[in-house]
């Protein structure tokens, strides 16, 4: 009984350790993003290195995703004579869920997996230790580029997630069942805004990007500097990444799609 209380206690105060570590994180590594975004070099370079390394997932599964959901969809709404509501059906559906979603958890578990690795390979090795000993700054020249490359990849990545998703459900609605494209594309033009739907897309990518950026610079940070430990730092960014994507989710689509 007394272990199990014990056990819980530890629990609760290495979660509120957690806690506390993430948001003093967060102060310093926004306090040295005004530095970095004077000075983008570092910025564009991680972008390219953890946006670019992504989008060839993206692509690939935003399009495969299509094909299934205009395959899916297509020969349920038939069955109620309602093919002509796919566009706005698949439309709605990817903008407001299914893409930022995704596309979020596809970054976490690529990039946002080796961010976590990379930060804890430089710390295991002393390169961190290093930066300082010669008066710079880990967080603004290892951890805020990073950090700030995550919040601008992932909405990108997501509208891009987003168009070949739509262009894969075409592909197979219109082109391989023979469904009218004018009526595909004006039941999706209707049904779709673009201050609602597609602004809501972007605020949900852009808020899973701080997240995942957060967590994964955390991990990598805070990692155990042995091999067994930056995996466990690597596993912990992907587990709690897709956690809180999902939780995160819920209460924004609370938030910006219902009332």
């Amino acid at each position: 009984m007394f272990g199990t209380i014990r056990a819980i206690g530890r629990q609760v105060i290495q979660f509120n350790i957690q806690i506390g570590q993430i948001v003093l994180l967060l102060f310093s590594v926004l306090f040295q993003s005004v530095k970095n975004l004077l000075k983008p070099t570092l910025v564009i370079k991680e972008i390219y290195v953890f946006g670019c390394s992504s989008i060839s997932i993206i692509v690939f599964c935003g399009l495969f995703l299509g094909l299934v959901l205009g395959l899916q969809a297509y020969n349920s709404l038939i069955l109620f004579n309602a093919e002509s509501s796919l566009g706005a059906l698949v439309g709605i559906s990817v903008l407001r869920e299914i893409g930022p979603v995704l596309a979020a958890i596809l970054f976490a578990s690529s990039a946002g997996s080796a961010m976590t690795s990379e930060i804890g390979l430089m710390k295991s090795t002393d390169q961190l230790s290093a930066l300082e000993v010669m008066g710079v700054n880990p967080i603004e020249r290892v951890i805020g580029p990073r950090f700030l490359a995550g919040i601008i990849s992932v909405p990108l990545l997501t509208l891009v997630y987003n168009a070949f998703a739509i262009l894969g459900t075409y592909l197979m609605a219109v082109v391989l069942y023979g469904l009218d494209r004018n009526i595909f594309w004006g039941q999706m033009q209707s049904a779709i805004s673009v201050s609602y739907d597609l602004s809501g897309s972007i605020i949900k990518s852009l808020v899973f990007g701080i997240l995942i950026s957060l967590i994964a610079v955390y991990n990598g940070l805070y990692a155990c500097p042995t091999p067994n430990g930056i995996l466990k730092a690597t596993n912990h960014t992907v587990v709690w990444c897709s956690l809180y994507i999902l939780v995160t989710d819920f209460i924004l689509t609370v938030f910006l799609f219902t009332g």
